[in-house]
């Protein structure tokens, strides 16, 4: 049966690849858009463009008007120390504003978290849904996406229809900007002999965005769904991105000391310049854990499955 979306974040890379799934499977879809925002990610796309923004509630409620179901996929990705009022306004306020107007409409909302709003993996044992809740690290995009969460589920015992998806590291096609996409690029253009030492569970953006749609449709009112992969350490994934990308890929691990000065030194450029780099001590700590995700759950009720992530890279670097 056809249905109507709106999706918030649509020219991102999840956005835009859950925009594709929804029109494959002939639903009608309108794409949230900023004024000044370019729409190349759906060029050629048959999408009803909605000017607006997730911090804007006049505009959202507007774009929510007769659809089904609003898919949130908008948000702040900074990891760092600063920009915590900018993280708050897209990340917390534009959350209970998308959630407001789908209370308001009567229509389901599936919001696009994070794992990162989850525990790290602790002794190597993948998290799951009902592992017991710690906050990773105290920075702007951890906090914030918690927060929004908590949002989500006020609104959810008020009455909200609303399910919570929690994808781990995305690459795949259409990451035009790019976002996860950078690593990649990273390490095809910079050698480096030394990787983060913590880890990550990397998947397919295909994959998670058809358990998105799915999740709209027939997941379980109020839970929570983790979308994650293949669970391995940094020094694995970065000497895969440099298999992939035909580049040297790194020896072994970050030591301590060289961790402390790269934080330490981007937190001093941040403090400089007023713009944090991407490299500062709040990355550096994120860098350390590991990431490792259990998507059983998910698998059960929404039938998803993530393919080999080296397939997800070959795609993502072509």
């Amino acid at each position: 049966m056809s249905n109507s979306y709106l999706v918030t974040g649509a020219t991102g890379l999840l956005g835009n690849n859950i925009v594709r799934q929804l029109l494959e499977h002939g639903h009608r879809v309108k794409a949230l858009v900023r004024a000044n925002s370019s729409r190349e990610a759906l060029d050629g796309l048959n999408v009803q463009f909605e000017i607006g923004d997730v911090t804007d509630a006049e505009s959202i409620a507007r774009a929510a008007a007769n659809v089904d179901c609003v898919i949130h996929s908008a948000g702040d990705l900074h990891i760092g120390q600063r920009h915590w009022e900018r993280c708050r306004r897209v990340n917390v306020q534009g959350t209970i504003n998308v959630a407001t107007a789908a209370q308001a409409a009567g229509i389901r909302m599936v919001h696009v978290s994070t794992v990162d709003a989850l525990p790290a993996s602790q002794n190597g044992v993948p998290v799951d849904e009902e592992t017991p809740d710690a906050c990773k690290v105290h920075c702007t995009y951890v906090v914030t996406k918690r927060e929004a969460d908590v949002e989500v589920r006020k609104r959810i015992q008020e009455g909200l229809d609303a399910v919570i998806v929690h994808p781990g590291f995305m690459l795949g096609p259409f990451d035009w900007k790019p976002s996860s996409g950078r690593m990649l690029l990273a390490i095809a253009e910079n050698w480096t002999p030394a990787a983060p030492t913590g880890g990550m569970s990397g998947c397919d953006v295909r994959d998670v965005a058809a358990a998105v749609a799915t999740a709209a449709q027939q997941g379980q009112r109020g839970r929570n769904y983790i979308l994650a992969g293949e669970n391995m350490t940094y020094l694995a994934a970065w000497q895969l991105f440099a298999k992939v990308c035909g580049a040297r890929a790194p020896w072994f691990r970050t030591g301590p000391l060289v961790r402390v000065a790269l934080g330490r030194g981007g937190d001093l450029v941040g403090l400089l310049t007023q713009r944090e780099p991407d490299v500062n001590s709040a990355m550096i700590r994120m860098s350390k854990l590991f990431n490792y995700y259990n998507s059983d759950r998910a698998s059960r009720e929404l039938g998803y499955q993530s393919r080999p992530f080296e397939e997800s890279t070959r795609d993502a670097w072509q």
